[in-house]
């Protein structure tokens, strides 16, 4: 029997681990004001790893009840779609490559996975990044971590490669440990692409700054480690040596932020732009809500602007 109870009324739901904290939970309610849906948004909290057949249970659930509309998925977009891929009938352009679902929604009668983050990641990148400014510079990205977002923002500028020659000619990745860097790798060589990719085994963050302090002026450093939200610290020591005239992106935007911290001590030194994870939140929670509503939201302009307003009010 399940443990679920039928949706009373057009329903989204968060699948994640600690879902009541999120910001999210005071946001999604004044963006369905904002976009005239009478919806509500319910989290599913999982240990990480649970167990398959608590995956599959949800996934069912969703599919089988006809007010429940979709999901977002976070920490467990692996496990939950390795636990269920056999219950949808479509995916997205990732999920297959990735073996994951960050978005569950229905088209009709069918349930389809997508892997958001390629997309979400790729929109906060241009949205942070003049337009042609790897086209005309020898500036690299250094990505420390080498997580799913990691992985993420790599996919997609491999992807834009093909059409576009305003991606970085060298991207460098860093990690604490080696498997997730040859697991990166793998993938990488199955895909091609113009661009030269590093892999750095950086125990500490010494070791991490002694990677940055190599790079081109510039270059965009980006924090994928999580560190400074999902665990204390940073991945770079303070008084770290940031590149000159360089981008900085912390992919969170709560947390303590040390990272973020450390490239404010140097941001007038160094003639930094620094930007947080803000802008990478609402994209990724608004590209899902399209898929699972079936609207069009804005990636720019001023109407993005009201939803960006609109969700910074609701936190205040």
């Amino acid at each position: 029997m399940s443990v679920y109870t039928p949706a009373e009324k057009p329903t989204m739901y968060f699948i994640g681990v600690t879902t009541t904290k999120s910001s999210i939970m005071k946001v999604f309610p004044k963006w369905m004001e904002y976009f005239g849906i009478d919806a509500q948004l319910k989290g599913i909290d999982f240990k990480p790893h649970s167990a398959p057949e608590a995956y599959r249970e949800a996934v069912s659930f969703i599919k089988n009840d006809p007010n429940s509309l979709g999901a977002l998925v976070t920490t467990h977009k692996l496990d939950c779609y390795q636990a269920s891929k056999d219950l949808f009938e479509g995916v997205g352009p990732y999920t297959q490559l990735l073996q994951e679902a960050s978005s569950i929604s229905k088209r009709g009668k069918e349930l389809w996975a997508h892997a958001k983050d390629p997309i979400t990641s790729g929109l906060g990148l241009e949205n942070i990044m003049p337009k042609g400014y790897f086209k005309n510079s020898d500036a690299a990205i250094l990505l420390l971590g080498a997580g799913g977002s990691s992985l993420a923002l790599s996919l997609y500028l491999i992807n834009k490669s093909k059409d576009s020659d305003d991606v970085p000619k060298n991207i460098v990745i860093t990690n604490r440990s080696e498997k997730r860097l040859e697991e990166m790798k793998k993938i990488h060589a199955t895909l091609q692409s113009p661009i030269t990719f590093t892999y750095k085994l950086c125990p500490t963050p010494e070791e991490n700054d002694a990677v940055m302090s190599t790079l081109p002026e510039g270059s965009l450093v980006i924090n994928a480690t999580g560190l400074g939200k999902d665990g204390p610290g940073s991945p770079l020591p303070d008084n770290a040596r940031f590149p000159m005239n360089g981008y900085v992106w912390e992919f969170n935007y709560r947390g303590e932020l040390q990272f973020l911290t450390q490239a404010k001590a140097a941001e007038k030194e160094k003639n930094l732009t620094i930007v947080d994870g803000w802008q990478y939140f609402i994209y990724g929670w608004t590209q899902v809500i399209a898929e699972v509503f079936h609207i069009d939201i804005p990636v720019s302009g001023p109407d993005f602007d009201i939803i960006c307003d609109v969700a910074k009010k609701a936190i205040q």
